[in-house]
């Protein structure tokens, strides 16, 4: 019986010997929380004091990602990744377990090419150049929120570097199917939708160059109507549905970011536009416009901050955000923060200071101070 197996296996071209490739697979997370205050947290102009329960200089988050090496410069890679509430332990994301980030791919020489919930390239095309990220009172996500979570359900991603210049798309055939909100302002459009190809579809593009320190992106993001969809704006003005698959949100974006000695700078430009096929449903256009810094005042002590500037000529609404930022390391994955903003709403606008997880909407017209003391730890 073995010589007859091992004949068989000669015939068909495969080793008798067991193959086991080299895999490596790492566990991760950061806890972040701390205690925030905010003026003007309510159409009656009170103020608050609360932990807040989405995000502090980062979200709270904890995953697993892992590779296997598969020969010829050839890679099997996944990540599997769950944003929490930390105040409470519930899962974000809409309840989801593995919210953030849900894929599995292959790496190579070309690229590589991952099949799940993932983010799309309006994430990866800010990422370097808002300095400030995802912090609770980053402008580019307390204007947008969508910004800081993009990411799409039943997604199909290549992202490829070539020298300095990085190329990227995706695809997704319906950017929530589980109904409970992919990101924050855009409803639940759940899909894919039988019969309908455009419905709640989501597309993006992304094309970057970095170099020597310095570097510039341009990105384009398109999301299609469907059932639940609908479009916020986050000045206050009422949300709107886009139901019909001919509806689009469109965000795009340019920008770029350069190093000058120890100090850091980056900023661009944000456009959206929200196009409807009823006439009941007006289109609606936004541009946002930041510039952020970094400077590392010791090892241990880092400064940074920025401005953000919106204006939304339809809904007759703008706001300016200035941030200062302050972060002392106790260690490689400690730190402990303070820091402030003041959000300038125009007469007509309610955008709010805080990210920091709803609940802090202004009257319109009202300015709001935020400050946050925090500790997040990494491992």
């Amino acid at each position: 019986m073995k010589y007859k197996i091992a004949l068989l296996g000669a015939l068909l071209g495969i080793s008798a010997a067991p193959s086991f490739a080299q895999s490596n697979v790492t566990l991760y997370g950061i806890i972040d929380t701390g205690v925030e205050y905010v003026t003007h947290a309510d159409a009656s102009g009170n103020s608050v004091v609360r932990m807040p329960g989405v995000t502090g200089e980062l979200p709270s988050r904890w995953g697993i990602r892992g590779t296997e090496d598969l020969g010829g410069g050839w890679s099997t890679i996944f990540t599997l990744e769950s944003g929490f509430n930390t105040k409470a332990g519930t899962l974000n994301q809409g309840g989801r377990l593995f919210g953030r980030q849900a894929y599995v791919g292959l790496k190579g020489p070309y690229g590589s090419l991952t099949f799940g919930r993932q983010y799309t390239m309006t994430y990866w095309a800010i990422l370097d150049s808002d300095l400030l990220g995802p912090d609770i009172y980053g402008g580019t996500g307390s204007f947008d929120q969508y910004l800081p979570s993009a990411r799409s359900d039943n997604t199909v991603a290549y992202k490829g570097t070539f020298g300095g210049l990085t190329a990227g798309a995706t695809y997704s055939f319906g950017r929530d199917s589980a109904g409970t909100g992919n990101s924050p302002g855009q409803g639940t459009c759940v899909g894919p939708v039988p019969g309908s190809p455009q419905t709640c579809r989501e597309w993006s593009a992304m094309l970057r160059y970095d170099w020597s320190g310095f570097g510039a992106a341009a990105a384009y993001d398109e999301q299609r109507g469907g059932p639940g969809a609908s479009a916020n704006l986050f000045d206050g003005t009422p949300t709107f549905a886009l139901t019909n698959p001919g509806d689009k949100d469109i965000r795009m974006q340019l920008n770029g970011y350069g190093a000058i000695g120890k100090l850091k700078i980056g900023g661009g430009w944000l456009g959206r536009r929200v196009e409807t096929v009823s006439a009941a449903s007006p289109d609606v256009r936004s541009d946002q416009f930041y510039l952020t810094a970094a400077y590392p005042v010791t090892p241990a002590f880092l400064v940074d901050g920025g401005i953000y500037r919106i204006v939304n000529r339809q809904d007759d609404t703008r706001g300016t955000i200035e941030v200062l930022r302050t972060t002392y390391f106790l260690s490689k994955s400690t730190a402990v923060y303070l820091q402030g903003a003041y959000l300038a709403n125009s007469a007509k606008a309610a955008y709010t200071v805080s990210q920091g997880g709803g609940g802090t909407t202004p009257a319109a017209g009202a300015g709001q101070l935020g400050v946050m003391a925090g500790l997040r730890h990494s491992f």
